[in-house]
């Protein structure tokens, strides 16, 4: 079917890291709709304090983001995965309005249908400012870097 997105559950580390990667990837284009089309029609999120139900609700709330998160690069590290989960640490660098440069740190937790669609998306998420030269990530992950992990600070 057009939806599936594979790989698909149940995960082997192999798939699992696929699937990291592919999340990474496809969130560094910053398109909403790309990203949106990962997800159930009905997925349900948990962003920080926000609450987000459904594929639009998701486009509406990427478009605000990437609105206010400006030059925003990401990586995605696995933690750990089990049959149709995949837990998740990341790293995002973005600027704001005022050219403030920020470093997010988070952990999400993945849930999966049958098709390899993510159903459920819960995420905390912790902010802290950053000098610009300081910056590590500068768009997205390089190939040869593909695999490498984050470092915790």
């Amino acid at each position: 079917m057009p939806d599936d997105r594979p790989p698909f559950p149940p995960f082997t580390r192999e798939t699992a890291l696929q699937k990291v990667q592919a999340a990474e990837d496809a969130w560094n284009t910053r398109d909403p709709r790309r990203v949106a089309m990962a997800y159930t029609p009905d997925s349900v999120w948990r962003n920080r304090d926000t609450f987000v139900n459904g594929r639009e609700e998701i486009v509406d709330f990427l478009t605000r983001k990437w609105q206010r998160e400006l030059d925003y690069a990401l990586r995605k590290s696995l933690w750990t995965f089990q049959e149709n989960r995949i837990a998740v640490r990341f790293q995002y660098e973005w600027r704001d309005a005022e050219d403030r440069w920020w470093r997010s740190y988070g952990n999400e937790l993945w849930e999966f249908d049958e098709r390899g669609l993510m159903r459920r998306r819960e995420a905390s998420i912790n902010d802290m400012g950053i000098a610009e030269a300081d910056r590590r990530l500068h768009g997205p992950r390089p190939a040869h870097e593909r695999g490498a992990g984050i470092p915790l600070q």
